[in-house]
């Protein structure tokens, strides 16, 4: 056994996790491991964005009223303004080896960290497996009814689908970044290849000059703009308080943002051109495999899109049972990372079985904005401007530490959580809520927080400048010991 194995052998024991599986939870990634390059983060996070639900969300803006460019404009937008600040959380994970989750202690506190952002994480992050595993289903029925004419029964096909995807979310890691190198040459093909099928198709209305040429018979409507890139971006800010598990084995902070904000970019713009392309041609139907469907018969275009369909909702699902799975285990570490995915897979495949979960996307979504917005705001507002993005890890484990706050929680970060969701409910929608409240919760928090220097000990403390990691404090990171536990 190498020296890198030992501590896989002692989590594997300790929290008796199979011996094949990531072992980390709460736990630091020893610096030997973090050897992930930018392309690998790429490769992940494209794949994260190229799915049928951010396909369906294209088509759904499209179908409720907002002309082609209007559409992509507005997936494109929300996705810049969520990952701007996704970026720079997921520093956590490059510096410090850390998941998102056990981050946020540094503001919430490490009581607090467990009851507000990874219990709304938790909840996020299963409500998007269900939802994608959903899109796909009806997406993958839609394509077999053109293969064979029959109608597959929705809860058969989502069942297995949904078991599929969760097996390899409980192997981890590696399994993640393995499936994103085969699967991206592949989504980027097949993606290329239903753009054309839809642009040559004989059909006048799906000709390129009468798709991009709806913008000019349609205005823009700000409102209904504003209300479909908010809604992608309070998506989007739900994974903020996870960005870190997706690169704590990166090698640096370079890889990290080279890979994630091109990623960002990109696979939101193939995802946009499919599914508002589709919309805008057919008149309107949201589901661009359906469309796609319905216009050839060729059994082995059918089948590619058979295999996109999988690919996407394989990807992204994987990831939202995996970051949910570490959000779950910073609330009951004694789980283990493997034991908290597998509860949280059960659950996620449950709720796959319900179609009617794709309706009502926007007022779910705005709902989730009320509260990453603030959380967002607040974290962004504490690491950068208060903590100046130092990190005391060995604190992060102790309840001598300087995180500790007061009883665990800093009132202070709750408090402003609260307010944000208040101001977040009081924006118009034409405000674009989501960046707005975000920006007002960062000025407000850190406005607070210097007014009360030097006359509140526990947040001087917490802010104080953070002294050279030691080995000790390091190993005890890697260990991911918690006071919490005795």
């Amino acid at each position: 056994m190498t020296i890198s194995d030992q501590p896989d052998a002692a989590l594997a024991k300790r929290y008796r996790q199979p011996r094949n599986v990531e072992q980390y939870g709460v736990e630091a990634i020893p610096d030997d491991k973090k050897t992930v390059r930018w392309w690998d983060v790429f490769f992940m996070i494209l794949n994260f964005l190229i799915n049928p639900g951010m396909i369906l969300i294209a088509g759904s803006a499209v179908a409720a009223g907002l002309p082609f460019w209007a559409a992509v404009v507005a997936e494109i937008s929300g996705i810049v303004i969520a990952f701007s600040a996704y970026a720079i959380m997921a520093t956590i994970g490059v510096d410090y080896g850390l998941p998102g989750q056990v981050g946020t202690r540094i503001t919430y506190g490490l009581r607090g960290a467990k009851w507000i952002p990874s219990t709304l994480h938790v909840i996020s992050a299963v409500y998007w497996f269900a939802f994608q595993t959903v899109a796909g289903t009806l997406g993958i029925i839609a394509v077999l009814r053109a293969l064979t004419g029959y109608t597959l029964d929705f809860v058969v096909v989502s069942l297995v689908f949904a078991i599929i995807q969760a097996a390899v979310a409980l192997i981890g890691y590696d399994s993640l970044k393995v499936l994103s190198r085969l699967a991206f040459p592949t989504k980027i093909i097949l993606s290329a290849i239903f753009i054309a099928l839809l642009m040559t198709h004989d059909d006048p209305a799906y000709a390129p000059s009468a798709v991009f040429g709806f913008s000019t018979e349609i205005p823009w409507q700000w409102p209904l703009l504003a209300l479909w890139l908010n809604s992608v971006a309070s998506a989007w800010l739900s994974m903020i308080t996870n960005a870190s598990d997706f690169c704590r084995y990166s090698r640096s902070r370079v890889d990290m943002w080279m890979g994630t904000l091109a990623a960002a970019v990109v696979g939101t713009l193939i995802s946009a051109l499919v599914g508002c392309y589709a919309a805008v041609a057919s008149g309107g139907n949201a589901n661009a495999f359906d469309v796609i469907a319905q216009i050839t018969s060729n059994p082995l275009l059918l089948g590619l899109i058979l295999l996109y369909i999988v690919l996407d909702n394989w990807t992204i699902n994987v990831l939202n049972l995996y970051t949910a799975g570490l959000a779950l285990v910073n609330i009951v570490q004694r789980m283990g990372r493997f034991w908290a995915t597998f509860a949280l897979a059960v659950i996620g495949v449950a709720l796959s079985l319900l179609p009617d979960l794709v309706n009502g996307y926007t007022g779910l979504m705005t709902a989730m904005g009320n509260l990453f917005a603030p959380v967002a705001g607040v974290l962004i507002a504490d690491y950068v401007f208060c903590k100046r993005m130092g990190i005391d890890v060995s604190a992060l484990f102790s309840r001598n530490g300087r995180y500790w706050y007061w009883s665990g929680f800093n009132w202070l970060a709750v408090g402003w959580t609260v307010a944000g969701v208040l101001i977040y409910i009081a924006l118009p929608t034409v405000a674009l809520k989501n960046i707005s409240c975000m920006v007002i919760t960062i000025v407000g928090y850190v406005s607070t927080a210097r007014l009360l220097a030097g006359r509140v000990s526990r947040l001087d403390a917490a802010d104080a400048p953070v002294p050279a990691r030691l080995d000790d404090e390091v190993e005890t990171a890697r260990r991911g010991e918690d006071a919490l536990l005795s």
